[in-house]
């Protein structure tokens, strides 16, 4: 199962016909969802970790709490810590109604670690990942609306959500298996139920036309001469005009020569090059040894997307990229159509099968199983 799969259903049918359009509702096996992050889970990180700010802020009614209500410091090798959450703080505010919010979670909770890296390869947007703690019949936020997309799904207690729409507000009890989707924009707030209430969400920030149009014109734009207009202007503005119309005849020309095919390659690398390096289970790969029979995997959520460079081929890697010859495709696309292999299932010949996936290994694509 994908992870949009897990969270909406077909995902075919969820690109089409659901996005940016309305929420949309999706009922899955709960004890998968729970297994992203439990209630333990989230006691754990609260009172037996050293987590800092802005890792973790507090909300009650509205309003965001001082992070010195809940936070203390410390000295770590003879040098200062700040923004640690003192434990017994933070429960007392709970205790008290304050929603505990875990900022991030992709960066530091391995379970939706791996659940945004799926997700980002299937969207192709950025993706990030919160949860919220909220005690019984409390509410942390007011209505408000996100700048970004949303999935939400409980993984304990129960939350009532309020969710604003052209035609009035409507009610979704959210319990654990179900999961809910708001477009961008869509005024929400939720309160907990009867027992504690967590849940996570998922944002999708958006990589948009304007911003590809942008981003495909700045070297366009950058060949204007960076020039002072002439002084007297304001008097005689055909000073501005026949010059002006001069660059935008010239940029005009310039954007019909732009190659789109090369603009979307450019995006495509730009953007799987710049994920953050997953590389769970990598102490192993240093300490292991790579032979013809070892079993490898690849990771989950690490791109494999090559790009023909005449003789050589560019492989993008998430974090990275890197280039190899030509003529080791057919093992490159035996390793992207596999989850797991041997250095012996490639095509290649036994020695250039083993320095493939001895580079593979240490570029964090797969890992010793």
């Amino acid at each position: 199962m994908s992870a949009l799969d897990l969270l909406s259903g077909d995902a075919q049918t969820f690109l089409t016909k659901v996005w940016a359009s309305r929420t949309h509702l999706h009922r899955t096996d709960p004890d998968l969802l729970v297994g992203l992050l439990s209630l333990d889970d989230a006691d754990q990180l609260l009172t037996s970790t050293a987590i800092r700010t802005p890792s973790i802020r507090l909300a009650k009614d509205g309003a965001v709490l001082p992070e010195s209500a809940y936070t203390r410091g410390a000295t770590l090798a003879g040098k200062p810590l700040t923004g640690l959450v003192d434990g017994r703080k933070a429960l007392d505010l709970f205790a008290d109604g304050a929603t505990v919010v875990f900022q991030g979670l992709h960066r530091y909770w391995p379970p939706l670690t791996r659940l945004i890296a799926e997700l980002e390869l299937e969207l192709g947007h950025p993706c990030q990942a919160n949860a919220y703690l909220t005690p019984p019949g409390s509410q942390g936020f007011a209505v408000h609306s996100d700048s970004h997309d949303v999935f939400v799904f409980q993984t304990a207690g129960s939350k009532l959500w309020e969710v604003h729409g052209e035609d009035g507000a409507d009610e979704v009890l959210l319990e654990p298996g179900l999961s809910l989707y708001l477009p961008t924009g869509t005024p929400h707030a939720a309160r907990a139920q009867d027992t504690v209430s967590l849940h996570v969400t998922l944002g999708i920030n958006q990589l948009t036309w304007r911003g590809l149009v942008e981003r495909t014109l700045e070297d366009v734009v950058r060949s204007v001469p960076n020039e002072h207009l002439p002084a007297g202007y304001l008097d005689e503005p055909a000073l501005l005009a026949a010059p002006l119309a001069d660059h935008l005849a010239a940029l005009a020309d310039a954007v019909r020569r732009l190659d789109a095919p090369a603009a979307v390659e450019a995006e495509i690398r730009r953007f799987l090059t710049s994920r953050p390096p997953r590389l769970a289970g990598g102490l192993h790969d240093v300490l292991g040894e790579v032979t013809e029979t070892t079993v490898l995997r690849r990771r989950p959520g690490h791109p494999c997307v090559l790009l023909d460079r005449g003789e050589r081929i560019e492989v993008l890697l998430g974090d990275r990229a890197m280039t190899v010859p030509a003529w080791i495709r057919p093992a490159l696309d035996e390793v992207r159509a596999r989850t797991e292999l041997t250095p012996a299932d490639l095509p290649l010949d036994p020695r250039s099968n083993l320095v493939l996936c001895r580079r593979l290994v240490r570029e964090g694509l797969l890992a010793i199983a």
